[in-house]
């Protein structure tokens, strides 16, 4: 996987800067939906992400937010998931919290991943037979998970743009305090990577599969867990594209036990 983690860490960067040079001006916003923004700058990060993952990888399939499905990668092995940004509205908020997000999955598993803060110029990445590391300015760090087994001591990673109430009752039965808000899931799942957090829910279904294939790569080969709320594992490249029973990370130790206060709230309070 040595080509495919150089194509994308370059990949990364290159989007990143084609993002940093919209994000010094002012941001042409338009709305695919209620609450769902897109501006010029993922429109033009998505362009060249698919054009030169298509060059690099012409035998395998691309998935990209910002690009039509045309549901021809559903006969693939290899398929590129791509979210050119993650964090739009952080973004247009002028807050440093979006990331260029690659990952590939093989064979509905994701097995590289990259996620790419460009604002700060860190870089989050992982592959078979490497491991998971950070790199940022000079210095290189290997990520490991902490082994923190108390839910009382156990940090959130929070949104920073959506409010639940159920994450909120989820937390408080775990006894779980402490948060930390960021916009992207990426950013967030390293956040469970670095020891800043233990735990992300998202209890509804409004995440995609290119939100969450290159984070979990990473989140995976740094040790955590993550699976959706019934604790089954995410499914990557099926006809549907939301992760639509939502997502729960963590850093390992207490998954089964926070995946099964998940399930409990939920069967009380449905999805917010």
């Amino acid at each position: 996987m040595d080509k495919e983690l150089e194509v994308a860490r370059r990949l990364a960067r290159e989007a990143g800067s084609i993002l940093m040079s919209f994000y010094k001006g002012d941001a042409k916003v338009e709305w695919k939906g209620y609450d769902d923004p897109v501006t010029a700058a993922d429109k033009a990060a998505n362009e060249m992400l698919v054009r030169e993952l298509a060059k690099s990888f012409p035998d395998d399939a691309i998935l990209s937010e910002e690009a039509v499905d045309d549901k021809m990668r559903l006969g693939k092995e290899r398929v590129w998931m791509v979210d050119p940004m993650d964090g739009t509205k952080q973004f247009i908020e002028k807050l440093d919290e979006f990331a260029v997000m690659i990952g590939l999955a093989i064979g509905g598993e994701p097995k590289v991943g990259v996620v790419y803060n460009p604002a700060t110029d860190r870089m989050f990445y992982a592959a078979p037979g490497v491991g998971a590391f950070v790199e940022e300015k000079l210095t290189t760090k290997r990520l490991r998970v902490p082994e923190l087994a108390d839910s009382t001591q156990m940090i959130s990673a929070m949104s920073r743009s959506h409010h639940s109430s159920t994450v909120d009752t989820i937390r408080h039965r775990l006894g779980s305090t402490g948060e930390v808000r960021s916009g992207s899931v990426g950013l967030k799942l390293g956040l469970i990577c670095e020891g800043q957090a233990h735990i992300y829910i998202h209890a509804g279904a409004k995440t995609n599969q290119w939100d969450t294939c290159a984070p979990e790569a990473i989140l995976r080969a740094a040790g955590g867990r993550i699976t959706d709320t019934s604790g089954q594992p995410l499914e990557y490249n099926t006809n549907h594209v939301r992760n639509l029973n939502g997502i729960v990370a963590t850093n390992g130790p207490l998954h089964d036990k926070i995946v099964e206060t998940t399930m409990a709230v939920l069967a009380e309070t449905g999805h917010d």
